[in-house]
């Protein structure tokens, strides 16, 4: 445990609450608690109502349910107290202006809480990136996502890879420094080692070949609508987003620039596009636009292709498409293997939902991905690179060059759960997380 200041903050919202719930840690929080309620310090791990006063005054703060909670088995594996207030505006900054004035507290700053909990061992850093997520999931496959890495679903993994290593490492290492021993059998342990190293390999490779999942449903699916001007692109997203966020018009060009709507389809995060028609621009803007839209479109994951009666076919393009046979109203007939709609009257809006949905499950699954961010991504196949040395030559590298891939290997593990080599990359995770948490 490291030797740091005792932080407070307010684990709940601002504003009128019912409850409002303060937390305190660090080696002060014992103390803290103390100055508030007055002693002795309440049963630990259990919650105790108790009259809060101001240290210096004594004047009356709130009365207040109180738990004490002595580390090192808190969720900072820290000494913690959680104050559990009423819930109004006033009762919770007297609580944290009275805090401020005791010797040894200082404010906590975004993701202090969770920082401790990892700096102390509470939790590895996939647990730390899976609450992250968690906190800003919008979606149900993104919430489950998320609670399968605050569980431990990758760092588990990663811890059982590494021991493994760890032990073949050993026995390489072995096989090293007692080459001349006569009861030490160096063909054993290499084919040993090599047995499990190539394992692990496999069992890396196949967690990487999932098309990026993870990472996909943390950003969304992104699907662009394109088309030529007047395709009806404007009018149907208006019709997905259910209220009037693009503007409609029979003028062509009216769409200058990109219009993003997030939504939840499915439990699944997809993020729509209208895009500028794709035509000839008559001025500088609209050319401008028309450049942005093919470049949404090259960056789309489902590219809908809207062609109103009697336009032209989608052009070729390195993305999916789905053609949207738009103005059904209006039409007899619809181009074969298009979905035909109206967005006016509603007509195959829930056959198209449906398609994107099944198109956005296959592409990201349902939250079941075991790599979520790119630095885990990088660092794993780091830890492949290395481990094919290992099992692929390893008939033509000195054992020493084995045991050195080995090493690296587990290095590069080890930066997965956040062992060696973060420190920079956790500034930038902490600062994203709520002051409080």
């Amino acid at each position: 445990m490291l030797p740091l200041d005792t932080i407070f903050a307010p684990a709940t919202g601002h504003g009128r609450t019912a409850v409002a719930v303060v937390r305190i840690s660090g080696p002060q929080a014992g103390p803290a608690l103390s100055a508030l309620i007055g002693v002795p310090l309440p049963p630990a791990r259990r919650l105790s109502l108790r009259v809060l006063r101001e240290p210096a005054s004594g004047d009356l703060l709130d009365h207040a349910l109180v738990a004490w909670l002595p580390g090192p088995g808190t969720a900072t594996g820290e000494d913690m107290a959680e104050l559990h207030l009423h819930g109004g505006p006033a009762v919770r900054a007297a609580v944290l202006r009275s805090l401020g004035t005791i010797p040894g507290l200082v404010p906590a700053e975004p993701g202090a809480f969770t920082r401790r909990a990892f700096l102390n061992g509470r939790m590895d850093l996939t647990g730390v990136e899976g609450l992250a997520d968690l906190i800003d999931a919008e979606t149900e496959a993104q919430r489950r996502q998320a609670v399968r890495q605050l569980d431990g679903a990758l760092g588990r993994a990663v811890e059982a890879w590494r021991d493994a290593l760890l032990g073949v490492l050993a026995g390489t290492e072995a096989a090293l420094d007692f080459s001349d021993e006569g009861d030490v059998d160096d063909e054993a342990l290499t084919e040993a080692g090599r047995a499990v190293a190539f394992e692990i390999r496999d069992a890396i490779r196949a967690a990487l070949a999932d098309g990026r999942r993870g990472e996909r449903l943390r950003d969304g699916f992104t699907v662009v609508l394109a088309g030529a001007p007047n395709a009806g692109k404007s009018t149907l997203l208006n019709a997905l987003a259910r209220r009037d966020v693009a503007i409609v018009s029979d003028i062509p060009g009216t769409t200058r620039d990109a219009i993003e709507v997030r939504c939840d389809l499915g439990g699944l995060p997809v993020l729509l596009v209208d895009t500028a028609g794709l035509r000839e621009g008559t001025d500088a803007i609209e050319v401008e636009g028309v450049a942005r839209s093919r470049r949404r479109i090259d960056q789309a994951d489902l590219v809908l292709w809207l062609r109103e009666p009697g336009g032209d076919a989608p052009p070729p393009l390195s993305v999916p498409t789905l053609v949207v046979a738009t103005k059904d109203d209006l039409s007899a007939s619809s181009p074969d293997g298009a979905i035909a709609i109206s967005a006016r009257t509603g007509s195959g809006l829930d056959r198209l939902l449906a398609e994107i949905e099944r198109t956005a499950e296959t592409s990201l699954g349902s939250g079941d991905a075991l790599v979520t961010r790119e630095r885990q991504r990088l660092a794993l196949e780091r830890c492949l690179h290395h481990l094919d040395r290992v099992v692929t030559h390893r008939a033509e590298l000195p054992a020493e060059l084995v045991a050195e891939d080995l090493r690296l290997a587990i290095r590069a593990l080890g930066e997965v759960a956040g062992r060696i080599g973060v420190e920079e990359m956790l500034d930038r995770l902490f600062s994203s997380f709520c002051i409080g948490k």
